[in-house]
């Protein structure tokens, strides 16, 4: 039992990190697109960049970036936030994006 326990151990840890790696890589993403949207529709309903900003970090947490960018009435709001913890495989980012229409 104790030759199948060495072998078979490290397998289930690896599966184990890819596995919580994944979820916090999701979650990441999820908040990610969240914050996105929430800037986008800021910007839609008119706020100035500095409150859409403020929207981003509350909503993306920690670490999150914004990138604004407008095409005639359309506005699209990316944003890119680390992945807690950087998992094994070096440091990830999630990115997110949205579009809206700027009302007028």
């Amino acid at each position: 039992m104790t030759a199948e326990l060495a072998v078979g151990l490290p397998a289930v840890v690896l599966v184990l990190v890819a596995v919580l790696t994944l979820a916090a890589a999701s979650t990441a993403q999820m908040r990610a697109l969240d914050a996105a949207r929430a800037g986008a529709r800021a910007v839609a309903i008119g706020e100035q960049e500095p409150a859409v900003r403020a929207v981003v970090a509350r909503v993306g947490g920690p670490g999150a970036e914004m990138s604004l960018s407008h095409e005639g009435r359309w506005v699209r709001v990316t944003v890119t936030r680390p992945v807690a913890g950087d998992g094994a495989f070096g440091p990830l980012r999630a990115t997110g994006s949205a579009t809206a229409w700027v009302e007028p």
